[in-house]
């Protein structure tokens, strides 16, 4: 299989930081969005941004900026479909979706996600951590997605699904383990009281 392209989510509201964007929060002196490109570009072919509005906020980074094709704030899988389709344009057979405010995602995510989707049909897979109250706890912004579903996710994000594990259990997703030392390495950040604890862990 051909190294997946990887597409940063920045797409959401951030109702909880009071609006704008959490990737351009800052985190002992670099963006976490910045952070996000670090840990990711090395693992992908390619990286773009899933991000609405006016994409000139974000020209100091010099990724392709892709939009929602669903309107109205459609979740993260209308970020998915956007990456899908840019990677479909680009010939692409796979992408890795990584979420902007995380900035300590694992260094091995994508060799970790091909593994879990190996053998299967369209390869789908999701991060997942372990949990003491609920065994696993899965990551749905952090996936590996085939080009080869696209449509097949658009016809439902047109349908109205928004629940990203709905549509990947529905295709029998595959799991990536990852483990769990100290905090678990997908914390992300929607409070400022997320932020000083990101700064603690820095």
């Amino acid at each position: 299989m051909k190294q997946p392209l990887g597409v940063i989510l920045a797409g959401g509201q951030a109702t909880r930081m009071g609006g704008g964007d959490k990737g351009l929060l800052h985190l002992k002196g670099q963006t976490l969005l910045a952070r996000v490109i670090d840990r990711l570009a090395p693992q992908v072919a390619g990286l773009a941004l899933n991000a609405n509005g006016d994409p000139a906020r974000f020209a100091g980074f010099g990724l392709p900026v892709l939009a929602d094709s669903i309107e109205g704030f459609a979740g993260p899988l209308a970020g998915v479909l956007a990456g899908l389709d840019w990677a479909a344009a680009r010939g692409a057979d796979t992408i890795v979706t990584a979420a902007a405010d995380t900035p300590f995602f694992p260094g091995d995510l994508v060799p970790q996600l091909l593994l879990a989707a190996d053998g299967m049909r369209h390869p789908l897979a999701l991060a997942a951590t372990p949990d003491p109250d609920r065994g696993r706890v899965r990551h749905p912004t952090f996936g590996l997605w085939p080009v080869a579903l696209r449509e097949d996710l658009r016809a439902a994000l047109q349908g109205g699904l928004r629940k990203v594990v709905i549509w990947t259990d529905k295709h029998n997703a595959g799991e990536a383990l990852f483990p769990v030392s100290g905090f678990d390495p997908f914390f992300n950040v929607n409070t400022p009281e997320d932020l000083a604890r990101a700064e603690t862990l820095i």
